[in-house]
């Protein structure tokens, strides 16, 4: 299934005028990647349950240095135990950890590849924050619970903020001394950075609340914390909503920051040159979003794995209830995707262009990558070419097809029947199941028996080689 569309200007370019396009190497001010082939956020519950990680994780994040990205960003890395998201994610909330993330960078760095940690706080949109948590209300700007599963908040005292702020400093240093190339804030998708972000969902009335600039208070001083840790020669970049469309699952709930606010936000956080280095535009201000992974909502595989949150949030009973009605579950999936728009690759490349032209006004050496669903020369190329972002990030595509980039050169893509799907199982399976591509028509196989065996292979084979033969 291809959800591409090649306009004309697309059409007027050669393979190889898209491929020097996409083979570029990207210089930031610290930091020069081989291509403009970022490997976005995503990653499984590899790790052991106290936040280690494993060689499992080792050869996920190897896998697509091999296939021939320019850099990965790594999944949520949390700084704290009281800010995972799910558990059995490798954590860099102490000094023990470093020694792993040292051995995943030279790993990834053995096939010319950047790793980016993207350190990250859940705030209230906790999913499975694990035993530690499950008696305590989640940290976050506001009281209120989230509206999605309606896991439950306590705003976070000023106390509280400072010590949070400068769990993101420490996670930057052990980064650095870990020997990665950079460090990414996770502003984007509801998490901790977003709660505050957010008009939508902020409601403090403290100097962390209010205007955008006071809802940016949080941040910036994480960003300033973490230049005080590692210097202006570190690579650090801010993943951000071009526009939260807060009430787009909801009306009823506030719209969220709109794209002028998000412009200001990242001028402000340029902060006189010694700010962030580059931006990593997306938009939705929860996670999952009709906009963000942008594609389908597999109901049968929600109704399969979604009772692991039925403990975690006051509103999971009724999601669960809603998902697995024969009449209720296909008519969210339509809402959903009716809310989504037509668009998947590209998303959100107008709010790229808004952000890049703004922070390129005041320093042209910041730069901008844009996620949302990229598998295609065409509009890869075409996205850098017209100015809308410096490179783009891929998660899905990638999964599907870790040689992606390889068929980039040549090709416009990937061959028919092989193409992601955006049919997002993997999204829904990575609850229980590990990661990996859930979509049964990608796999070869005379029968249903020779599909699935294939399929559950190629998920299984991140596990291999083991740590110890």
């Amino acid at each position: 299934m291809s959800h591409v569309e090649m306009s004309d200007a697309d059409q007027r370019f050669l393979p190889e005028d898209n491929a020097r396009q996409i083979f570029a190497p990207l210089e930031f001010r610290n930091l020069t990647v081989k291509n403009r082939l970022f490997r976005s956020n995503i990653s499984g519950t590899f790790d052991d349950y106290n936040g280690h990680g494993s060689h499992t994780r080792i050869n996920w994040e190897t896998r697509f240095a091999k296939g021939g990205v320019g850099a990965i960003i790594s999944s949520f890395t949390p700084v704290t135990v009281r800010g995972r998201i799910l558990t059995r994610y490798a954590m860099i909330d102490k000094d023990d950890k470093i020694p792993f993330w040292t051995r995943v960078g030279e790993s990834v760095h053995e096939h010319d590849c950047r790793f980016i940690m993207q350190l990250s706080h859940s705030g209230r949109q906790q999913d499975m924050g694990g035993i530690e948590n499950y008696f305590r209300e989640a940290p976050s700007s506001t009281s209120r619970k989230d509206f999605f599963h309606g896991i439950l908040a306590k705003a976070m005292t000023k106390p509280e903020i400072a010590e949070t702020v400068e769990q993101f400093a420490q996670g930057a240093r052990r980064a650095r001394e870990a020997g990665l190339d950079g460090v990414e804030l996770h502003g984007a998708n509801g998490y901790l950075i977003t709660q505050f972000l957010s008009s939508g969902i902020n409601d403090r009335t403290d100097e962390y609340g209010g205007g955008w600039e006071a809802r940016a208070r949080f941040v910036l001083e994480i960003v300033r914390a973490i230049r005080r840790e590692v210097g202006r020669d570190f690579h650090l970049q801010m993943k951000i909503n071009g526009v939260d469309h807060n009430d787009w699952l909801y009306p009823w709930e506030k719209k969220g920051n709109p794209l002028d606010e998000t412009v200001d936000i990242c001028r402000l956080l340029l902060d006189d040159g010694a700010g962030v280095d580059a931006f990593h535009v997306s938009s939705g201000s929860t996670f999952p979003h009709p906009r963000n992974p942008p594609g389908d909502l597999p109901i049968r595989e929600l109704t399969r794995w979604y009772d692991g949150l039925l403990s975690q949030g006051v509103r999971t009973h009724l999601n669960y209830a809603i998902f697995s009605n024969p009449i209720a579950g296909p008519l969210f999936r339509r809402y959903w995707i009716w809310r989504r728009g037509k668009v998947i690759e590209g998303i959100n490349l107008d709010y790229a262009r808004a952000v890049r032209d703004a922070v390129h006004a005041i320093d042209p050496s910041v730069k901008v990558i844009c996620t949302g669903g990229f598998q295609h020369a065409s509009k890869i190329a075409g996205a850098i070419r017209s100015g809308a972002c410096d490179g783009v990030s891929i998660a899905r595509p990638l999964i599907a097809n870790p040689d992606l980039p390889g068929m980039l050169r040549t090709a416009e893509g990937p061959p028919p029947g092989k193409e992601c799907t955006y049919c997002n199982k993997c999204l829904i399976n990575d609850l229980e199941n590990p990661l990996g591509c859930y979509e049964l028509s990608r796999f070869d196989g005379d029968t249903f028996e020779a599909r699935y065996d294939a399929m559950i292979a190629e998920v299984m084979s991140v596990f291999e080689p083991p740590a110890y033969r």
